[in-house]
């Protein structure tokens, strides 16, 4: 039988943090932790006894080629897949953002970022997470008149309005255009080091997870085969030849082969 070992990862309670820069030392060591984990579909496992340790604060990107099981431990972190064999810690707050915004066109955008919340939040409480995604003009629109991007916005909101000591984002800029991902991408970026969440990006795209991550793992037999710090100052140049190194390393892990079209890619 298949376990379901959900919880939250305890917090030490013997010490009130002086300054706000000492709170990451009242944290718990790990904010994920995953041992032997192991997901099966039709007696074939997706995810193959798999240990993950994410550190509170800690941005980390997960590559991998498609149908690796990616996608498939992110929702299991969630807490939406639980036909699972082995250990998997998390914190009680945490929110997900998918690459579909999965608005509810019959709601307004702040009703969708208050969708599901506990109680009966105010929409004071929506507008601003959306005026922290720069979308508060928009809190009173309707779905099906947001813009791609705008939508993302609006998705991320609602996790934000979560207060999420776990972030969870599944390709959440795949569907955007070259133009309005860099724009998200930043977005993400500023809103982590505001918020100080830890933040798993599921990502089929090396660059991204070098200019955001500090760490990119990539997936592979169902496990995490390769964990590659990525110890570059912010914020990242991509004509840094650090930069470039690392991203030949990823390509090379990825079994890309490592030519200048490959790295554009």
């Amino acid at each position: 039988m298949a376990t379901d070992l959900h919880r939250q990862v305890t917090r030490p309670k013997d010490r009130k943090a002086e300054h706000p820069e000492d709170r990451r030392t009242e944290r718990p060591a790990t904010a994920v932790r995953v041992e032997g984990l192991t997901r099966a579909f039709d007696g074939r496992a997706v995810i193959d006894r798999l240990d993950l340790d994410i550190r509170p604060g800690e941005f980390t990107a997960l590559l991998g080629r498609s149908g690796c099981g990616k996608s498939t431990l992110l929702r299991v972190l969630a807490g939406l897949d639980r036909e699972v064999e082995g250990s998997v810690l998390v914190p009680r707050r945490r929110a997900v953002a998918f690459q579909s915004p999965r608005l509810m066109p019959w709601k307004r955008v702040w009703r969708n970022v208050l969708l599901g919340l506990p109680g009966h939040p105010d929409r004071a409480v929506a507008e601003q997470a959306l005026e922290e995604v720069g979308l508060g003009h928009r809190s009173g629109a309707w779905p099906k008149t947001l813009s791609g991007g705008e939508a993302q916005r609006a998705s991320l909101a609602r996790a934000l309005v979560r207060e999420p000591d776990l972030l969870l984002l599944d390709e959440p800029f795949g569907a955007l255009d070259a133009l309005t991902r860099i724009t998200a991408q930043r977005l993400v970026g500023e809103l982590w080091q505001r918020r100080g969440c830890a933040v798993l990006l599921v990502t089929h795209d090396v660059d991204e997870a070098l200019l955001l991550a500090d760490r990119a793992l990539v997936m592979e037999n169902g496990v995490i085969a390769h964990d590659n710090p990525v110890a570059l100052p912010r914020p990242r140049d991509p004509g840094d030849p650090r930069f470039a190194e690392l991203r030949s390393r990823l390509l090379d892990q990825l079994g890309v082969e490592n030519h200048p079209s490959a790295q554009a890619a």
